[in-house]
């Protein structure tokens, strides 16, 4: 994701109820196993968000623009990458971000859509290629410890992935069809563009967007096992 969630108060009122529906779900009954459970999915957290907002960056510097390495983002250094209000939040509510990568896409040196669609997919490629090889861990490891991180870390890249590839702003499927299709010559492009965030709250407070992660998240990570299998069996 390259750009942020709105700071208004819907950002507020949203994550007030996603509070009032994770208290009152019973997560937290047993606090003890609650928290041995974020600790063990912290890494998996930490590692997709900073390889995702690390690929956004290395990208754009790559095609020309400056602005991520003037601003210290090209780095795998997680402190870089991580917002403590959004972590905070996805640990807590199940619903986070990290800090987006401002690009300045009119300082791509060559072609600029092909540039915005090669630095939106970075991220998302990326989380696809530590899930991958993650995975292939899964098959060789034997610590109960270590086998839960790993899953964990496939599962949070997995979901990253699916996550932003949806075609909604401010994700990045929306900006990759933009640059395909280019949607900026229509007339419903900047209302939808400004509303996106607003859309994409409502979707995740009705749980539309969890019924779309879960079968896709299935799919592709039976997928991915099934590939390794052929290697190891």
């Amino acid at each position: 994701m390259r750009k942020a969630f709105s700071g208004n108060y819907i950002m507020v009122v949203f994550m007030v109820i996603m509070a009032y529906n994770a208290f009152s779900s019973g997560r937290y009954d047993n606090f003890g196993d609650w928290l041995t459970t974020t600790l063990l999915r912290l890494p998996g957290i930490v590692i997709g968000i900073t390889v995702h907002e690390f690929a956004h960056a290395f990208s754009a510097w790559k095609l020309g623009d400056q602005t991520p390495k003037a601003q210290g983002r090209v780095t795998l250094n997680p402190l870089a990458h991580i917002d403590p209000v959004g972590i905070i939040a996805l640990l807590f509510v199940g619903f986070g971000w990290g800090r987006p990568v401002q690009v300045n896409p009119y300082a791509f040196t060559k072609n600029r859509r092909l540039a915005n669609i090669i630095t939106d997919v970075a991220g998302v490629a990326t989380n696809f290629v530590i899930a991958f090889f993650c995975t292939a861990a899964l098959f060789v490891v034997h610590n109960e410890t270590l086998f839960t991180i790993l899953l964990n870390v496939v599962y949070m890249n997995l979901v990253l992935m699916i996550f932003n590839l949806l075609p909604i702003p401010p994700l990045d499927g929306f900006g990759i069809i933009t640059e395909i299709f280019d949607l900026r010559r229509f007339r419903w492009y900047k209302p939808f563009y400004s509303n996106g965030t607003i859309i994409l709250l409502i979707l995740i407070v009705f749980d539309i967007i969890s019924g779309l992660l879960g079968p896709a998240l299935s799919a592709i990570l039976g997928f991915i096992q099934n590939v390794w299998a052929l290697v190891f069996y």
